[in-house]
């Protein structure tokens, strides 16, 4: 597919869903293509001590992420590119869109396990207007190369020390880049002119870095942060919150 806009997504990333939804807006000013690919926060960091290194639910919910890849890859293959654009925004709007439920009290890792499940993906598929067949393929490992060769394709764009979302602007020559790291939502008229500042100073040939570890918790019911609202400012270091001393 030649697409505008190749955006590599985990669909377990707050920080990836937040950049697509701006993207979408984009999208729809400008008449742009969207080509949504996979990128796979397990398998970047398939080589990591999990313990050592992230928060205790950090695993399970990588770990749901790429099972939920395999349905998304399951789905391209067979209903065709476009199925991901409708099935990346049905998982993003049942995981980050609604409101925690506190039925039972699940611990945060539970929570993250069960978004790999069939019981949590099948109304997803509904949603998206695929066939729940496709929960199917939760459990099928097959589709990891696939998932790793798109993986690998961002990293190559983007270099290793980085997470999602990875986008590339007009491709295959155009600029790639980590990011942007977005915890709110731009209104309309700001949605354009953030995209301009952000790929003016990524097409600058000796750019490579424009970074701050605090970032706000994203504006997003999941985390607790309505819509308008401002979340609480974390420092962040290698993908995650860094954990209390």
């Amino acid at each position: 597919m030649n697409a505008d806009i190749n955006f590599y997504f985990d669909p377990v990333c707050p920080f990836a869903w937040m950049t697509s939804k701006w993207v979408r807006q984009v999208q729809a000013q400008r008449g742009y293509t969207v080509d949504w690919r996979f990128i796979s926060l397990r398998q970047i960091n398939a080589a990591v001590d999990y313990d050592a290194h992230f928060p205790p639910e950090y695993e399970a919910g990588h770990t749901a992420g790429l099972r939920l890849l395999r349905v998304a890859a399951r789905a391209r293959a067979e209903h065709g590119r476009e199925s991901i654009a409708r099935l990346y925004e049905a998982f993003g709007t049942r995981i980050f869109e609604a409101v925690p439920d506190a039925t039972g009290e699940p611990s945060e890792g539970e929570v993250r396990e069960r978004r790999g499940t069939r019981e949590f993906v099948e109304p997803i598929l509904t949603q998206a207007g695929l066939p729940l067949a496709l929960a199917e393929t939760l459990d099928d490992d097959s589709w990891d190369n696939e998932i790793r060769q798109e993986t690998d394709e961002a990293l190559a764009l983007a270099g290793k020390d980085v997470g999602t979302p990875i986008i590339h602007f007009e491709p295959p020559a155009g600029v790639a880049f980590f990011g942007p790291v977005i915890s709110r939502l731009p209104d309309e008229e700001s949605a354009a002119e953030l995209w301009d500042h952000v790929v003016g100073l990524a097409r600058f040939p000796g750019f490579a870095e424009l970074k701050r570890s605090l970032r706000e918790r994203p504006q997003l019911p999941a985390f607790g942060v309505a819509s308008g609202a401002v979340g609480q400012q974390e420092d962040w270091h290698g993908g995650s919150r860094r954990q209390k001393k």
